[in-house]
């Protein structure tokens, strides 16, 4: 499938974004309203992270794929904080270069990190547990 013009755009603006370094006043920022500095784009906060990791029943058991990765928040929180399995997803190879570099830093392991469309994701049905996409428009 062939992306949308939309598409096209927020890949070269985030693109753009992830490499433009988060300056102290950003990340005291971040850690101020969502309670952890992850260089994170959107806002969703240490509590709602856990709510989402408790109304999905999050268990080492579990895979998680999370749509719209960009740098690993909260999707790679989630994924320390219950031991699930997580593969992560994404347009912008950038986001995800950064994501993997804090999988690393928090000791995941992802099974996987995939450069695509949440229009058109290259997985069967039913092939994962629970999907997180927060702060992302799909």
């Amino acid at each position: 499938m062939r992306s949308s013009k939309d598409e096209r755009e927020a890949l070269a603006d985030f693109a753009a974004r992830y490499m433009v370094p988060s300056t102290d006043v950003v990340q005291e920022v971040e850690r101020k309203v969502i309670g952890a500095v992850w260089g994170a784009i959107g806002f969703t906060t240490v509590a709602q992270a856990d709510l989402i990791a408790e109304r999905l029943d999050l268990t080492p058991e579990k895979l998680l794929m999370d749509v719209g990765t960009g740098r690993g928040w909260p999707g790679l929180y989630l994924a320390k904080r219950t031991g699930c399995e997580i593969v992560l997803s994404d347009l912008p190879i950038e986001g995800l270069q950064h994501a993997l570099g804090r999988a690393e830093a928090e000791s995941v392991t992802p099974l996987g990190a995939v450069v695509a469309s949440a229009r058109n994701l290259p997985f069967e049905k039913n092939s994962v547990d629970a999907i997180v996409h927060t702060d992302v428009l799909c």
